[in-house]
């Protein structure tokens, strides 16, 4: 392959296009990291463009459209060479353009025919003489704000409906930004002192999180190839992701059920909150035998396996295979839409429809009413998603609560005292609050 097959913006054009046809964003990347040989440098700029041109998608298509007559006519790996090009113009300040523009043209030329070159060239000529059509053009406002910030109109118009118009739009401009690099230390054998020691001697630069006092955020390398992650003295997950486990506030000898644990992130985090000397022990659900596999081996890498017993089990048959008041804890973390993961996701955003939240909402309930009578009388079950609709979130406690009285909604606690002035007993964290994913998390106490 030469030169230019193995750079970044060509693998960048080659995952784009794999993912346009359904490929996922994240799981593209690692196998491209992993087959070619690419410097830090090289991996933080394949990086870029990929999540760059998924996130920008509605606003590069929109600048292109007046250059490509026949776009169906493209090869649609064309396609995503032009969009990374007008990326990478537009959005990375430190590439100079004649750089984007030349390299575009030579992976043209490489991977195409002369006339495909020809006609790169020309659009690229045509867009930097003609400039790009501006956002005032377009005279509808939700169009214009879906265009702006690259957002479908259906969730524009939710959110809105939802949290007001300045809400939505400090959320839909927050989304685009990039995702911060978190970890939470596990303290089943480590401290935050001894992960950012370790961390820092590493060469990685660490910061606290505002959110969890057990997180961190790596503001330069990657924490992933550390040693420390290898001991098991870490873990990834996001600053919100980390609330949940104490709003559930597991105790020593507990037995808690975590009814849809994959991949173990709260697994693992309420197993280091247990004693299996005093009984304490996570069940943990998954309904696919290779995701009970992983919680099992993350469990493992953690140092909790002897607390962790991870089942194949669908969540909704629970009262099969063990009787009521048999939990002390309950935590179910819900199949959701994941629109709070937008900023770390980028496609879920071209993916998902409103109708997905509402054939959601009926297993949310459906798990919800088949995990309520393994609870222990005056026991805690959490109820947590990742995204940021009602109708996965309020809606769902609602219709709970109106189905079981004897079940009361709690205070959701958080260790910082987040948001300790708002009006609401369940816990909303928008991505724009503290620019982590956004979360969802209610407490429920069996009367």
């Amino acid at each position: 392959m030469s030169e230019v097959g193995n750079s970044p913006r060509w693998l960048a054009v080659s995952a784009l296009a794999k993912i346009k046809n359904g490929a996922y964003s994240n799981l593209q990347l690692n196998q491209l990291i992993n087959q070619h040989i690419l410097d830090r440098r090289d991996i933080n700029l394949l990086t870029n463009i990929v999540y760059g041109v998924i996130q920008h998608r509605l606003t590069l298509e929109y600048w292109l459209k007046p250059f490509v007559r026949h776009p169906h006519q493209l090869d649609p790996w064309v396609n995503e060479l032009l969009l990374t090009a007008l990326y990478q113009w537009q959005y990375l300040d430190k590439i100079p353009k004649r750089a984007v523009f030349n390299e575009t043209i030579e992976i043209a030329k490489v991977k195409g025919h002369p006339g495909i070159r020809r006609f790169v060239t020309g659009v690229l000529h045509e867009m930097d003489r003609s400039g790009l059509p501006d956002f005032d053009a377009i005279t509808d406002p939700d169009e214009r704000l879906s265009i702006t910030y690259s957002m479908p109109v259906w969730l524009i118009n939710e959110l809105r409906d939802q949290l007001g118009a300045d809400k939505m739009q400090q959320i839909i401009a927050s989304l685009n930004q990039p995702a911060k690099q978190s970890l939470r230390v596990n303290t089943a054998v480590s401290d935050v002192e001894d992960v950012t020691a370790a961390l820092t001697n590493e060469d990685l630069t660490v910061d606290f999180s505002e959110i969890s006092p057990i997180g961190l955020i790596i503001t330069d390398g990657q924490a992933i190839t550390t040693d420390a992650m290898k001991y098991g003295m870490f873990t990834i997950q996001d600053e919100s992701a980390q609330l949940v486990v104490p709003a559930l506030d597991p105790q020593p000898g507990d037995r808690v059920l975590d009814a849809c644990a994959a991949p173990g992130g709260k697994t693992t985090q309420i197993a280091a909150a247990l004693d299996s000397d005093v009984g304490g022990e996570v069940i943990a659900l998954d309904i696919h035998a290779n995701k009970v596999k992983l919680i099992g081996e993350n469990a493992a890498r953690m140092h909790v396996a002897d607390r962790v017993a991870a089942t194949e089990l669908d969540a909704r048959k629970v009262g099969t295979e063990f009787k009521d008041e048999h939990f002390d804890r309950i935590l179910v973390d819900a199949p959701c839409s994941g629109l709070g993961l937008i900023r770390r996701k980028p496609e879920i955003r071209y993916e998902k429809q409103l109708s997905d939240s509402l054939n959601l909402q009926r297993i949310q309930l459906e798990i919800l009413d088949a995990v309520a009578p393994t609870l222990k009388k005056g026991g805690i079950m959490t109820y947590s998603t990742c995204t940021i609709l009602k109708q996965e979130n309020q809606d769902v406690i609602a219709q709970f609560l109106a189905a079981h009285p004897d079940f009361d909604l709690i205070k959701t606690p958080t260790e910082l005292g987040l948001k300790a002035d708002r009006e609401s007993d369940t816990l909303s964290i928008y991505p724009d609050d503290y620019l982590s994913d956004g979360f969802f998390i209610a407490c429920l106490r069996k009367k």
